[in-house]
């Protein structure tokens, strides 16, 4: 028996042509949506915890679903839904299902544009339709990003229409003109456009959107330097830093062990890339009181590349690997899918041992290392018993504590992290770390950040590096900070007027430490 599934538009499963008639339960519907996305073990109590958090009986609930759901994925020789006490995964290798096909179909280099605008029609429908769950924050927050990354498969069939061989200029026109009013303020849309416009003579037509255009991307503070008539390029396609940072394109990529990665890139210039640190959130960072600031001054001269880590943000939370080297695998990742031969590299807090780590594995890739509150060894790592009790303690309550309305608890790693916040800095952190894990992966952050342990790496470090460290860092002393940049041959080191361990965006050490950067780069 042959089966479909149907993602885009109302979600939708049919068995030898004919469709089925799917369960009334829209949990039920929306865990055997997330279970063939994800193609991957899942864990039973995250399950339960992403559907049935509120329930009396969450186990009872995903059992009851769970065999809702055998009698559509399953055949007498065929059980597909492979279940154990812990445990939980839907085998689609044997299954059509319309979103893999469509992703496979347009990686390939022989492909029809009767084919692609196919695609791009079933593209126009919305994924998962009606599958909305705005009670379940988890839930929805994974189908906002699934949605994300449709949009972005849409414009990248829309653009390969446009460059298909077969199509006419006409059609090319068309697909443009598409673009464009899906997404009014893309520059390159609108530079594809007016090219194609040129090249087919609609001169006064091309004269009026770009009186449009121009008027369009003023008003949302978008630079926009004349087009002129005499040619086809563009003097000045920047953007404005405001503009930028509230327009970042958000993108997704899969580890060698198929976890998801988010990833955004903002700004013109030197390539910057951020290895991730806890916490981390792409689309939240921008509001933030505290390092947005600090993204916005980098991204004024340079391409700065941020990703969000596994475990946190708008990547997979649902990961079983969490620990330094998967830490490592996702920076490796998110590089490979820049494309880019050179780059500078920035690590913070832990993400400074990640930094260090792939520097030292890929030296040619990287010509600046740039490591702010950083340590080469966690707080198992030599320290006293009394310590290590003391951080398990904390540990413990973290599990408990870190989604508790009450922001008492949370005060705790706030006050260490930034001891001079306001309180309105303070609950904008509080709330920001609900939002950016759950209360098990903060506890396992925690742990696994206890055994990094690079210290035998560092005299390995080929490339400049400066360390820059708070003078009065709460949470990593500065004398760490200071032993660091003694053991990585020629390192420089900056002490900066601050008790943070996160700078404040209006603190004077967030501009001392942009300029530092800036100035690091442009004389190494």
């Amino acid at each position: 028996m042959s089966i479909e599934i149907q993602l885009f538009g109302e979600f939708s499963i049919f068995k030898d042509g004919i469709k089925c008639e799917l369960t009334h339960s829209k949990r039920t519907r929306a865990l055997l949506a997330y279970l063939v996305m994800t193609s991957k073990p899942q864990r039973r109590d995250s399950l339960c915890e992403l559907f049935w958090d509120e329930t009396s009986d969450p186990k009872g609930a995903l059992r009851w679903s769970l065999s809702k759901i055998r009698k559509f994925v399953n055949e007498r020789n065929n059980e597909r839904l492979i279940t154990d006490r812990q445990r939980i995964m839907l085998l689609t290798n044997d299954v059509s299902v319309d979103v893999h096909h469509i992703k496979n179909r347009i990686s390939s280099d022989i492909i029809s544009a009767e084919e692609l605008q196919k695609y791009l029609s079933k593209l126009e429908s919305t994924f998962l339709e009606g599958l909305d769950l705005e009670a379940l924050t988890s839930f929805q927050r994974w189908l906002v990003s699934e949605r994300i990354e449709m949009e972005h498969l849409y414009f990248e069939v829309l653009k390969k229409l446009w460059n298909h061989p077969h199509s006419t200029q006409e059609q090319k026109l068309s697909y443009m003109k598409i673009g464009l009013a899906k997404d009014p303020y893309n520059i390159e849309i609108a530079k594809s456009l007016l090219q194609q416009m040129d090249r087919l003579g609609f001169i006064s037509a091309k004269e009026k959107l770009l009186s449009e255009i121009s008027q369009r991307f003023h008003d949302a503070g978008i630079k926009w330097e004349e087009y002129s008539t005499q040619t086809t390029n563009f003097a000045d396609t920047s953007v404005s830093n405001q503009d930028i940072l509230a327009r970042q394109q958000i993108k997704f990529c899969n580890t060698k062990d198929n976890t998801r990665i988010a990833y955004a890139s903002v700004g013109e210039g030197y390539p910057i890339i951020k290895a991730a640190n806890w916490l981390s959130h792409l689309e939240y960072d921008w509001n933030a009181p505290i390092w947005s600031p600090l993204y916005r001054k980098l991204a004024s001269k340079h391409r700065v590349i941020r990703y969000d880590e596994r475990g946190n943000g708008l990547s997979d939370w649902d990961v079983e690997d969490l620990s330094f080297n998967a830490f490592v695998d996702d920076l490796e990742t998110v590089v490979q899918q820049t494309n880019l031969s050179k780059f500078a590299l920035l690590g913070i807090s832990q993400g400074a041992s990640v930094s260090i780590e792939y520097a030292i594995k890929h030296p040619d890739k990287v010509s600046h290392l740039i490591l702010f509150g950083a340590y080469a060894s966690g707080w198992r790592i030599n320290t006293s018993e009394q310590e290590i009790r003391k951080r398990e303690a904390i540990i413990t309550l973290t599990e408990g504590g870190w989604g508790q309305d009450n922001p008492a608890y949370r005060q705790i790693f706030s006050t260490t992290f930034m001891p001079s916040a306001n309180k309105e800095e303070l609950d904008w952190f509080n709330e920001f770390q609900r939002q950016t894990t759950s209360p098990e992966n903060a506890a396992r952050f925690l742990s696994v950040f206890g055994d990094i342990d690079v210290r035998e790496q560092l005299a390995k470090v080929q490339v400049p590096t400066i360390v820059i460290h708070s003078l009065h860092d709460q949470r990593i002393p500065l004398a760490t900070g200071q032993a660091l940049a003694a053991s990585i041959p020629n390192a420089e080191f900056v002490g900066l007027e601050s008790d943070g361990h996160l700078l404040l965006g209006r603190e004077p050490a967030s501009d001392v430490f942009v300029e530092t950067v800036k100035d690091f780069i442009a004389r190494n």
